[in-house]
């Protein structure tokens, strides 16, 4: 292998046709290749069909185990340079084998999103109780993966509102943390010349992955309080329902005669979203950022979502389309943009505008690959300036570690 190995031990084995959390570790491992690494991935979940063929981009995939000492001559084997865990519950089950085995590799936490805050935001929602930080504080899961930010010497965030909470609300240092968004090609102005215009498109989308409870919970809003409203304004609009592993509620929902549509996992996302008009991302809660209004984004679609569909997303910029808290609101603003060519033009160049200037991959690609080298000089001194780390790291590592090797040794004698 080559002198920098990264070794990815991820949540689960990354499938980019059908979720963004996918699509963001096609982008990390391109990153990680571009910047010379070997790469080994390992998870200890199953593969599914769609999941991503790594053995054709050059990277070596194995199946782990938890609790297993095997892992322990697995990473001396490999010595990764750079450890990526994938998501915090990764880190939790591996990051002490990592620190006693191979010590120099840096540890680098992918967070996808704050799991915590996103459950937490769950529960207030169910509850019918608005969400609050002070909630979100008391949790166990904010306490263990805040531990997770602090054990790792980096932790990669998507939403700026995000390293905010962390940064003000909890003061964690800043240089723990490195905002990295979606990394996004810049688009040209050939491939928007190519968008099919306001009139080449018709109807409305919804795209989702149905595991994911915020996705499940929007295209139940959508169904029940949002789409009659739309559909009393524009009798013979369609909304189209796409997305990988479908509960059966959302099956059951398919409504042909009201132009309620649900169409499964989508092959060709762009595609879908290049002969749509609007897409409809009705989001009550969640956390990190979307990947199905960027991808929109980068169709030329422009996007009706909630204050929480928004987050992290734009900073100061003008939404791609439009903000709506309501069903009213949101049927509302729906037939605005789909009405109005002008104001759907202006939501098209707000889209291309949030692409090429916050999410440019080679602007953050050069960011990223500046504050890895730093840590790959500077690695001694950045951990001595993390004493919380430390603290917990050192608290955590032997009780998980004995707790792990409890379990091995019940495991042998079964």
């Amino acid at each position: 292998m080559k002198q920098n190995v990264l070794l990815v031990i991820g949540f689960t084995w990354p499938e980019p046709a059908s979720t963004a959390a996918g699509n963001r570790m096609l982008q990390l491992l391109d990153f990680f290749k571009n910047e010379g690494f070997d790469i080994v991935f390992t998870s200890t979940a199953s593969k599914s069909e769609l999941s991503l063929d790594l053995d054709a981009l050059g990277i070596i995939s194995r199946d782990i185990t938890l609790n297993d000492s095997g892992f322990d001559d697995f990473l001396k084997e490999i010595n990764p340079t750079v450890v990526l865990f994938d998501r915090f519950l990764t880190e939790e089950q591996f990051g002490w084998r990592i620190s006693e085995s191979v010590p120099s590799a840096i540890k680098i936490l992918d967070t996808e999103d704050l799991h915590s805050l996103r459950k937490v935001r769950e529960v207030s929602h169910k509850k019918e109780i608005p969400f609050s930080t002070h909630t979100w504080l008391q949790k166990d899961i904010t306490k263990r993966e805040v531990a997770s930010i602090l054990r790792c010497d980096l932790s990669l965030m998507v939403s700026t509102f995000e390293i905010k909470l962390l940064t003000e609300t909890l003061k964690i240092d800043t240089n723990l943390l490195l905002h990295l968004p979606f990394l996004l090609e810049e688009i040209q102005a050939t491939e928007q010349e190519a968008w099919p215009d306001f009139d080449e498109r018709i109807n409305f989308v919804c795209i989702g992955n149905g595991k994911h409870t915020p996705n499940v919970d929007a295209v139940l809003w959508l169904s029940k309080e949002i789409w009659p409203l739309i559909r009393k304004a524009l009798p013979e609009a369609k909304v189209s329902i796409y997305g990988a592993y479908m509960p059966q509620q959302i099956n059951q929902l398919h409504k042909p005669e009201i132009g309620f549509l649900v169409n499964g996992w989508a092959e060709d996302v762009n595609e879908v979203f290049k002969k749509t008009c609007i897409n409809l991302a009705p989001l009550r809660f969640g956390a990190g950022i979307k990947g199905k209004l960027t991808t929109a984004m980068e169709n030329g679609t422009p996007s009706i979502t909630t204050a929480i569909g928004a987050e992290g997303m734009h900073n100061d910029l003008p939404w791609s389309g439009a903000i709506a808290e309501t069903p009213e609101d949101f049927a509302r603003e729906a037939v605005r943009l789909y009405s109005n060519k002008e104001d759907w033009e202006r939501a098209q160049q707000n889209g291309l505008a949030l692409i090429n200037e916050l999410y440019n991959k080679k602007m953050l690609s050069e960011r990223f690959s500046l504050v890895l080298n730093n840590l790959q000089r500077n690695i001694e001194e950045h951990r001595i300036q993390n004493f919380m780390g430390n603290l917990v790291q050192h608290q955590t590592l032997q009780s998980t570690k004995y707790l792990s090797k409890w379990i091995e040794e019940k495991n042998k004698k079964k």
